[in-house]
Formats: structure tokens, C-alpha cells, sequence
């Protein structure tokens, strides 16, 4: 069984024992939580929400909170002695999938 859930303004694809990076969710490491917005559940008969699944959600627990890869943002006007150079880190949490609710 997987499901589509969303957090952060993006979509995942789970199943049981996923681990994904997703944008900061409050909690302490170690915390479990309950991702409530799923999209879609999957398997031999797909429930499609509209735009939710009744019921459905999806249980995790925090791994670790930390920061992104740098990324670099450079502006540069060719002939004018103008230029402009930006760093920025995105701050993600990693959690594991523990399962998924049908409701």
C-alpha cells in the first residue's frame, strides 16, 4: 500500500519505512506525528480524494532537523562592475514513515 501526501506546498509518494526530507515540521527528534493531508491512497483499489482523503493520514516519526545543500545565487551586469553574490541554505526535517491509516 502506498499514498500521496502533501506537506510543505510539495507531494510525496510513501509506503511503510520511507524516509524523506520534507520543509521544517515543529517537533523534537525522536517525536512521532501524524501527516494529515493525503491526496491519494494506492493498492489494488485506489481511493482518490477530492481533494482529501476522508480519514486517511499518515504516522511519522522525526529524525533529524538540519539544513540543505548550499545554493548559490550570483547576479552579475557584464560591463558595469556590478555584481552580486547570495547564499542560502534550506532548513528540511527527515522522517520516517511508521504507517499508513486507511480511516
Amino acid at each position: 500500500m502506498y499514498a500521496v501526501v502533501r506537506t510543505g506546498g510539495k507531494q510525496y509518494k510513501v509506503t511503510k519505512d520511507t524516509v524523506l526530507k520534507v520543509e521544517t515540521l515543529a517537533g523534537d527528534v525522536g517525536s512521532k506525528l501524524n501527516l494529515g493531508d493525503v491526496l491519494m491512497l494506492g493498492g489494488d483499489t485506489p481511493t482518490i480524494g477530492a481533494p482529501l482523503v476522508k480519514g486517511a493520514s499518515i504516522q511519522c516519526e522525526i529524525l533529524e532537523h538540519g539544513q540543505g545543500e548550499k545554493v548559490i545565487a550570483f547576479k552579475k551586469k557584464r560591463r558595469k562592475n556590478t555584481h552580486r553574490k547570495r547564499g542560502h541554505r534550506q532548513h528540511f526535517t527527515k522522517v520516517k514513515v511508521l504507517g499508513i491509516t486507511a480511516g
